[in-house]
Order: C-alpha cells, then sequence, then structure tokens
C-alpha cells in the first residue's frame, strides 16, 4: 500500500472540494486550481476530508495513487494559504526591480533583462536582491522561480548569481597563489 496515498487529506475551513467527471477543483480564498486525473484512481470527498483510492494492484495504478494524493493535498495547501519561492540575488551591480507586470533584472551582462511576469503567479522584490515568487499552484511557483534563476545560474567560484534562498552552492578553491 501507497505510504502517502493512503493519507487522508483535511481540508480546511473556507475552501471547497468538488470531483465530476474525472475533473477535481478546489476553490479557496487565495483562488481556484482544476487537476483532471485518471481512471486507476478514485477521489471521494466526505465531509472534511478527501481521500484517493486506486482501482486495483497494477504498478500504474500503484504510481498514480500517491501522485494524485499529494497533487490535490498541494491544491488544497494552494487555495488556502499559496506557495512561495524566495530567490536571492548575489553579485555587485547585480539587482532586481518590478514594475508593473514586468520584472527588470540586472545581472551583469550589457543590457537589462526584461522578464514578463505570468498572470497566474505574483512576483515582488523585497529588496534589490531578493525576489519572492508566490501564488496558488506548487508547479507554477516552481517552474517561474527555475526560470528566472537560469537567467544567471550561481557559480562556484564567488557565488554570484541567483540562487534560492534554501540552496547551498559548493564553493571552490581559486587558483593557488603562486608556484614554488
Amino acid at each position: 500500500m501507497s505510504r502517502i496515498g493512503k493519507l487522508p487529506i483535511e481540508v480546511p475551513k473556507g475552501v471547497k472540494v468538488t470531483v465530476a467527471d474525472s475533473v477535481i477543483t478546489a476553490e479557496g480564498p487565495k483562488g481556484k486550481l482544476v487537476q483532471d486525473y485518471r481512471p486507476e484512481v478514485t477521489i471521494a470527498v466526505a465531509d472534511n476530508t478527501v481521500t484517493v483510492t486506486r482501482k486495483d494492484d497494477s504498478k500504474p495504478a500503484r504510481a498514480f495513487h500517491g501522485l494524485y494524493r499529494q497533487l490535490v493535498q498541494n491544491m488544497v495547501i494552494g487555495v488556502s494559504s499559496g506557495f512561495t519561492k524566495k530567490l536571492i540575488i548575489n553579485g555587485v551591480g547585480y539587482r532586481a526591480e518590478v514594475k508593473g507586470k514586468i520584472l527588470y533584472l540586472n545581472l551583469g551582462f550589457s543590457t537589462q533583462i526584461e522578464f514578463m511576469i505570468p498572470s497566474d503567479v505574483e512576483i515582488t522584490c523585497e529588496n534589490p536582491s531578493t525576489v519572492v515568487v508566490s501564488g496558488t499552484s506548487k508547479q507554477r511557483v516552481g517552474q517561474v522561480s527555475s526560470e528566472i534563476r537560469s537567467l544567471r545560474t550561481p557559480e562556484p567560484y564567488k557565488g554570484k548569481g541567483i540562487r534560492y534562498s534554501d540552496e547551498v552552492i559548493r564553493r571552490k578553491v581559486g587558483k593557488s597563489g603562486g608556484k614554488k
């Protein structure tokens, strides 16, 4: 039995979960998320609990069991409290700024980078060296964060670039002072 798949999902107050025609919908204070699911699993909503069960013990059904349970869990968390990822910009003269629906990044290139902010994600700058990406969908928040990070990945010698706040950059030693 799947250890993750068998766990019930508690639905907090203010969140409404509905299942119809192999589509699950979660609505809450932060927004609405929709996810379709495969016929190998069955999703049932009772009281304030969502349970995911599989139809048989085939390998695909076992794989989808834990997957869809976690996807529904992420939907419930997303519409109730949302997801955030913090990016740290490290480097002399490197900075970020949000104006309207565009994120402007100075990352040591000859030109300023303009990153269009998607409509389903919110991006704010706490200070010029910190970018916060937030939204209801965990997948979209992670995808947009990854796209921003890929504009200037951190290098191992000085650590310059864009990194996640919880990421640890393995530093390398530079050239030695001189040969003897």
